[in-house]
């Protein structure tokens, strides 16, 4: 896809304030890795203890609302 030069250099608002707010506010992008971090990067865990962890899961109903017959 060919675009002109016309629209090379539009810039959304929304691509506008992003800026604004990362130039206003230093060190959001650190704090942004450590939030994703803390909730994405887990430590590795072992065999032993991933089986443990399915063993200990309970079994659930496709239905649950359904009564037993």
């Amino acid at each position: 896809m060919i675009f002109s030069k016309k629209h090379s250099l539009y810039e959304s608002e929304h691509t506008k304030f992003i800026k604004e707010l990362k130039a206003k506010t230093p060190g959001m992008e650190e704090r942004q890795v450590e939030g994703r971090n803390l909730l994405w990067d887990k430590a590795p865990q072992s065999l032993d203890e991933q089986e443990r962890i399915k063993q200990s899961r309970l079994r659930q109903n496709a239905y649950p609302y359904q009564s037993k017959v």
